[in-house]
């Protein structure tokens, strides 16, 4: 796995930094807005209130581990970042109100959010992820993608991110925000991008900074994470791009720079 300096990037783009191991601070850049600036007492009311359990130490650090033992055994990397960015880029940063505002509450774990056309593809890595979650169950699912991203970019040769967590899932498919809040690939009929009118321009840029900047974010922020595609590959049957199979993708060359063999899914084609 090839690991580039805008990954890193990407995922604090997606995911804010902060120290590692803390609960139960609302950590996302993206966390609910009944909890910022609220006291450690309120936000356990919060959290009590939705039913969420404290998450201690102990637990954050043991599905780190297992994360990083699955990671690795599955060279899933680039599709738990996906995850994690997927989850978090639904945020409207125009929006006050949790869970409607979106962002990195887990909420992608259900139907209808999971079959939105540009989440192709990541049930796998919600399988995948679903036995540390049935191991360690309070840890939230939110928290669960974001670690999950962050063991990627590690273990991928990438440093690592400082991480807080304590996120608040969402309760049920009510929460899932509505489809056509990711970037398009391509345009669509009509020559427009975006999916939904809101998010709608001729150009790659103009759609590009519609989107962005309806999650509060800028311009260095598109930069990093759209250069996040460097991690991973293009498939047909997730974003409709990308060849059959490439002379580097189709199993017969060694794809981890550490020695170990690549046993990731075979085919598809460098985004870049």
């Amino acid at each position: 796995i090839m690991f580039s300096k805008v990954v890193v990037l990407a995922a604090l783009a997606a995911a804010g930094s902060a120290d590692a191991f803390l609960a139960p601070a609302s950590t996302s850049l993206f966390n609910p807005p009944a909890l910022r600036g609220s006291s450690c007492l309120g936000q356990r009311r919060f959290m009590n209130a939705v039913g969420l359990n404290m998450v201690s130490a102990a637990d954050l650090k043991g599905a780190k581990a297992e994360l990083e033992s699955i990671i690795d055994k599955t060279n899933s990397n680039p599709i738990m970042i996906r995850l994690a960015w997927h989850d978090s880029g639904t945020h409207d940063a125009s929006i006050k109100e949790w869970p409607q505002c979106g962002g990195a509450i887990g909420s992608i774990r259900f139907d209808p959010e999971i079959k939105h056309g540009a989440n192709a593809g990541l049930d796998t890595a919600l399988k995948i992820l679903e036995p540390v979650k049935k191991k360690f169950p309070e840890v939230s699912y939110a928290d669960l993608f974001q670690m999950a991203s962050a063991c990627a970019i590690e273990l991928a040769g990438g440093p690592k991110i400082d991480m807080k967590y304590g996120r608040v899932d969402a309760a049920g498919p009510e929460d899932c925000s509505p489809e056509g809040n990711l970037p398009d690939a391509e345009a669509g009929d009509g020559g427009k991008y975006g999916g939904k009118p809101e998010m709608e321009d001729t150009t790659p840029n103009g759609h590009l900074k519609k989107v962005f900047y309806r999650m509060g974010l800028g311009d260095e922020e598109i930069v990093a994470l759209s250069g996040a595609h460097t991690l991973g590959r293009a498939f047909k049957d997730r974003s409709g791009l990308g060849a059959e199979s490439t002379k580097f993708t189709d199993g017969s060359k060694a794809v981890r720079k550490d020695g170990k063999e690549g046993i990731g899914r075979k085919g598809g084609s460098s985004w870049t």
